[in-house]
């Protein structure tokens, strides 16, 4: 779509702002109004939308489209969308040691073993760790606490948690994340560990280092995302 639209402004609604181009409010995909509680995030929205150049690129729009999520996809059924992120209780990858690499077991303990601890601090649970990749049961008590923090959020943590939680495999690292336990980009460095030991060790993948670049990306904006809820 090329741009069609000169001004871009924030506007008061009841509750929350929306985003009008040339006195014309904003929708989602799906036609709801795009309104947000927060005004950082609608004046992050709009200078999204002021960055436009000739034609929409979504790409260079993240505020925008995890917006568009949060409405079209989160709000209408709430539990099913947040269904797959609660379900990475049972898989945490901290919970996942290397079997054969004393080295890399080393780096996991440094790098996981503190944000397990802080989570099972700050809900009262515990982890069972493993080596290897085969999966290993997780007390029940702790699958449900974790679970019942993840449908305790709204539609719009929710969202944010998503892109956090699926790329880093690790919803351990979205809790801390969302608790302000943790800076995003340490908790990058945790979930990424393994492929920067095996980087170091066996050298650079050109196409590897782009998904990984790729992934930060989408990292580093659902982070931001969540900072200005």
């Amino acid at each position: 779509m090329k741009r069609f639209w000169k001004e871009v402004a924030v506007v008061a609604e009841d509750g929350g702002w929306g985003i009008a181009l040339d006195g014309r409010p904003v929708r989602t995909p799906q036609r709801a109004p795009l309104a947000v509680a927060s005004a950082p995030l609608a004046e992050a929205i709009a200078a999204e939308w002021r960055d436009v150049g000739e034609t929409i690129d979504p790409a260079a729009m993240p505020m925008t489209g995890l917006t568009n999520a949060a409405i079209d996809l989160a709000t209408p059924d709430l539990a099913a969308f947040a269904g797959p992120i609660a379900a990475y209780a049972e898989s945490d990858l901290f919970c996942y040691r290397d079997a054969r690499d004393a080295a890399l077991q080393a780096e996991q303990a440094a790098a996981w073993n503190p944000l397990l601890a802080w989570a099972e601090a700050r809900y009262d649970i515990e982890f069972t760790l493993t080596q290897g990749v085969l999966p290993v049961d997780q007390p029940e008590a702790t699958i449900a606490t974790l679970q019942d923090m993840v449908f305790a959020q709204d539609a719009w943590r929710i969202t944010a948690l998503t892109p956090i939680v699926t790329i880093g495999g690790s919803l351990v690292a979205g809790l801390a994340l969302l608790e302000n336990a943790v800076e995003a980009d340490a908790l990058w460095e945790a979930v990424s560990l393994d492929d920067l030991y095996q980087e170091r060790r066996w050298g650079a993948d050109s196409e590897a280092q782009k998904a990984r670049a790729a992934h930060k990306r989408d990292w580093d904006n659902a982070a931001r995302f969540l900072s200005l809820l």
